[in-house]
């Protein structure tokens, strides 16, 4: 099977550099565009980082390998909805596109524990803040770390305009949980996990899942012992 005998999918266009992708984004306007790191000239995060901000509709799903960590953080930085493995199998990575398409983030919990050990080994000290919620204590979440007071990063700032349930979510979303797994956790409807979702996506400016996991970091709420 290929992509183009399948019912729901079509491919519009194929390109060999970032440049030609970043063209041809524009000029086909594209649902999704799968997005190969390593390519001759402009790389591909560059062409995610160009199409993503482009203000055309498309998302980009890169492709990488397990040891490339590095460029897989960089190009969900650069605006990537997530990543496939090139030897994956194609029907996984048709449903991969399918849930891009649909407007969702591609990110498993195992990948985000690997982004965020990897960006923990460049990351400067934080600046010492309040002291951690206490084991046990109600709503304290393992691997949370409360709200930074002077100090604090500008991912953390940029954290003051979301409520303490919000905050939660933020956590968990940070520690790889999808939807379901977030509802069990805080004993909650899925219905209103996604609510609280769509919040934090318009309150923080992000993107999309993957947007909100490099946040939720960035500003601390989980480390890679969570």
């Amino acid at each position: 099977m290929v992509i183009t005998e399948t019912t729901d999918a079509e491919v519009v266009g194929e390109a060999g550099t970032g440049a030609e992708a970043v063209r041809l984004a524009g000029e086909l306007r594209p649902d999704v565009v799968v997005m190969d790191l390593r390519m001759p000239g402009m790389d591909g995060i560059e062409a995610t980082r160009l199409i993503t901000g482009g203000g055309g509709p498309a998302r980009v799903v890169v492709l990488t390998t397990f040891d490339d960590d590095d460029h897989v953080y960089a190009a969900l930085r650069a605006g990537a909805s997530g990543f496939l493995v090139k030897d994956m199998a194609l029907d996984d990575i048709l449903a991969a596109v399918r849930v891009v398409a649909a407007g969702d983030a591609l990110i498993a919990p195992s990948v985000t524990r690997r982004l965020i050990s990897s960006f923990a080994d460049r990351r400067p000290a934080r600046a010492p803040s309040a002291a951690p919620a206490r084991a046990g204590a109600p709503g304290a979440i393992p691997g949370a770390v409360p709200s930074a007071a002077p100090g604090q990063t500008p991912a953390a700032r940029r954290l003051d305009a979301i409520t303490d349930r919000e905050r939660e979510i933020l956590t968990l979303v940070g520690r790889g949980l999808s939807n379901t797994e977030i509802a069990a956790e805080l004993v909650l409807s899925i219905a209103t996990v996604k609510t609280y979702m769509t919040r934090l996506l318009a309150k923080l400016d992000a993107r999309d899942r993957v947007h909100l996991v490099i946040l939720a970091y960035e500003a601390g709420l989980v480390s890679v012992t969570s």
